[in-house]
């Protein structure tokens, strides 16, 4: 294959299965989640393609049920960390020597892998390793993650037949290397696709990884681990290293060796890890590239002119599928007195007819948020709203951790739009929304441009063309993805680009070739193919 030109499959997004009652899926996907109740995973920590086991064992619960118990890890070590790193810097000289087609290769057998075998097995891992409903992991685990691996094989095809032009008796040529050293992969809790696209996508491009996974993601990360040993990724490429504690990864981002961060997490982490590395820039071989998705707090603004149900159904499921533990949930929301005199009774009675429970009951809209800290953290919100002048709780506001961690669909609404609720991010199923008049609408564009520092997602719900012209304008810094009379989240591999700047990250754009390009070094080569003999040039010649 070394002298063929190769052309990867054509990206196609993947089907999402429906899971309706009756369905095959459905019975598979039912089969899947029984036999994982079964079973407690043991999860090890992986090195250069051997299996790790530290002894310091910590467990996974199911949110939904937190007494269930559904794996045991060995917690990774500095040690461990050291050995993981020296064995990312061996297997690099291999695996960047490699064909990019041959790296592609392991992605697409993977992608067809959790296609077919792997796909109701990664959703229920992900379904009571995350509670997320059959549909929030079937567009998760299964479709976005396959997208991912499909997309980033063809964009990567795309970026190497980015070549420069040539002059007369010149060849030149771009050669796109990988970085100099490995990548720090750190990877959240509430998407298994992130969890699976943040290793992997600078491996494609010939970087070796180590990669740490969030403890409370781990039943569905060892998954993907597994299924990408399945697809013929080389031991050493991705070494897994879960459990490392907090105050142990500048172990990692001390290294010399560090060549990048990939990175999806809280603002102040990412922060954390930069200022590390800004400390160490004279210690390493180059400078880390730094590429992080961080938090938001993301809106929803609605013109007079904006369809009242179309509204409401944004706000519900903007801001309540998996419990708001998206990046890019709905959380703040803006509406004019005329529009909320419409909509509050039926809002108010579509919140409270949300079902939440165990997500294996398919019957709940809603599952668990992810650990009792988190939990915690969402009914001191809650309670602060009630003790707050100007705020209410008009739906939901219930917490109850007797089983699992729910916390109900909660709406609030405030008088003042400054107020903690409207700034900070809670990532939980918590809307809080402010009434503005119809006639202050240009205002309240500059109020919302304003009031977060994040700039991740948000959404103009309008009929009236020139509010959308308006509103897109005044809000070009707001969010690194803009909706037009659609829900803030849901961004599609390859449709919707995603990421976010201000303190939502370095808006890199998941889902494109941009992020792939922050995970190469660019070399140009020219080539001048008959040599000049004479030092000479014209112009000196005698006239």
């Amino acid at each position: 294959m070394h002298d063929a030109i190769i052309h990867v499959p054509d990206p196609v997004n993947e089907p999402v299965l429906e899971y309706a009652p009756g369905s095959p899926e459905r019975a598979r996907l039912k089969a899947a989640l029984a036999a994982i109740e079964k079973e407690v995973v043991e999860i090890p920590c992986v090195v250069g393609g051997e299996r790790v086991r530290t002894g310091n064992i910590r467990e996974v619960v199911m949110p939904h049920r937190h007494k269930h118990v559904v794996a045991r890890f060995h917690a990774a070590t500095e040690d461990v960390a050291q050995r993981a790193i020296k064995a990312s810097l061996e297997a690099g000289r291999e695996w960047s020597a490699m064909r990019w087609e041959a790296r592609a290769g392991v992605l697409l057998r993977a992608a067809e892998l959790l296609a077919g075998p792997w796909r109701m097995r990664m959703n229920a891992a992900t379904m009571h390793g995350q509670s997320k409903t059959a549909h929030q992991a079937e567009i998760d685990s299964a479709c976005e993650l396959i997208d991912f691996w499909r997309f980033n094989v063809a964009f990567a095809q795309d970026l190497y037949r980015m070549q420069p032009r040539s002059s007369s008796g010149v060849w030149n040529m771009m050669e796109l290397r990988p970085l100099e050293g490995f990548i720090f992969a750190l990877t959240p809790f509430n998407f298994t696709a992130i969890a699976g696209n943040l290793p992997t996508a600078p491996a494609l491009l010939g970087n070796t990884v180590v990669w740490k996974p969030a403890e409370t993601q781990l039943l569905a990360a060892w998954q993907i681990y597994l299924l990408l040993e399945e697809a013929g990724l080389p031991p050493g490429v991705i070494n897994f290293i879960p459990g490392l504690p907090h105050g142990s990864t500048n172990v990692v981002l001390d290294n010399p060796a560090l060549a990048g961060i990939h990175f999806t997490g809280s603002t102040d982490v990412f922060r954390m890890m930069w200022k590390r590395v800004a400390d160490n820039l004279e210690r390493y071989a180059g400078y880390p590239r730094l590429v992080g998705e961080t938090g938001g707090k993301d809106f929803i603004i609605a013109h007079p002119s904006a369809d009242p149900l179309a509204l409401a159904t944004s706000i519900v499921r903007g801001g309540f599928e998996y419990q708001g533990q998206k990046c890019s949930a709905a959380s703040r929301v803006y509406v004019p007195r005329s529009l909320w005199d419409q909509i509050r009774e039926p809002l108010v009675d579509t919140i409270k007819s949300i079902k939440m429970g165990d997500v294996s009951d398919f019957s709940n809209y809603m599952g668990a948020v992810i650990k009792a800290p988190t939990f915690e953290k969402h009914k001191a919100a809650i309670a602060e709203a009630r003790d707050t002048s100007g705020m209410k709780v008009i739906a939901g506001g219930g917490c109850d951790a007797r089983e699992g961690w729910f916390i109900e669909p909660t709406l609030l609404t405030t008088e003042d739009p400054m107020v903690r609720h409207m700034r900070d991010e809670f990532f939980g199923p918590i809307v809080t929304l402010h009434v503005f008049p119809d006639q202050a609408w240009s205002e309240t564009l500059q109020l919302v441009d304003r009031t977060s520092p994040y700039a991740l997602t948000g959404a103009v719900f309008a009929r009236d063309r020139r509010a959308i012209v308006e509103a897109t304008t005044a809000l070009r810094n707001a969010a690194g993805n803009f909706y037009i009379n659609d829900k803030p989240t849901g961004a599609v591999v390859g449709q919707q680009p995603f990421g976010g700047a201000r303190a939502s990250g370095t808006d890199d754009k998941a889902g494109s070739p941009l992020n792939l390009l922050r995970f190469v070094a660019p070399r140009t080569i020219k080539e001048t193919l008959v040599s000049p003999t004479d030092y000479r040039y014209r112009f000196l010649d005698e006239p």
